[in-house]
């Protein structure tokens, strides 16, 4: 951190809490959207709901392993996905992972950096939540039971970690 940085009235504590804020949007939001993944696919199965979760864990991935993702490792495991998905198409989505490997680094740094990640990632909560209302029909089908209630405490947790990335 060089003296022009401490001029523009950034000081060392802000950029501690800002890169905290990150690392939590990056950890808890990727538990939370993996947790919700589970959900869902032992609940009913909305395809949109994946896709979108899929774009959240795009933009919230931990960087060290995003990295192995877009590296060597990250090709051969695209490589073989598209194999299976040759011969067992229902088993194997294989669009969703390549998303991470063949995105262009300069759309994939925009997504990733700033407060667009933050933007972007409430975004897919909102819009998670809406299919979520959708697919059940509306507020009066809403059932409690322990489904529905782990699943809206993954999204709260999703609002939470990215709220709190948005408000440092």
């Amino acid at each position: 951190m060089g003296f022009m940085d401490l001029a523009q009235g950034v000081t060392l504590t802000e950029l501690g809490s800002s890169s905290r804020a990150r690392a939590s949007l990056q950890w808890g939001g990727t538990i939370a959207a993996l947790f919700l993944l589970l959900m869902n696919r032992t609940g009913r199965r909305s395809h949109m709901q994946t896709n979108l979760l899929v774009l959240y864990l795009f933009t919230s991935f931990p960087t060290v392993l995003f990295k192995i993702l877009r590296g060597q490792f990250g090709c051969w495991v695209a490589c073989l996905a598209v194999g299976a998905n040759l011969f067992y198409p229902k088993t194997f989505p294989v669009a969703r992972f390549i998303l991470f490997v063949i995105t262009p680094a300069w759309l994939a740094n925009g997504l990733r950096e700033g407060i667009a990640a933050g933007v972007y990632c409430l975004i897919i909560g909102v819009l998670v939540i809406i299919t979520e209302i959708r697919g059940i029909g509306g507020f009066r089908n809403c059932e409690c039971n322990l489904h529905s209630f782990s699943y809206c405490l993954g999204v709260a947790f999703l609002f939470f970690f990215t709220v709190l990335y948005l408000c440092s």
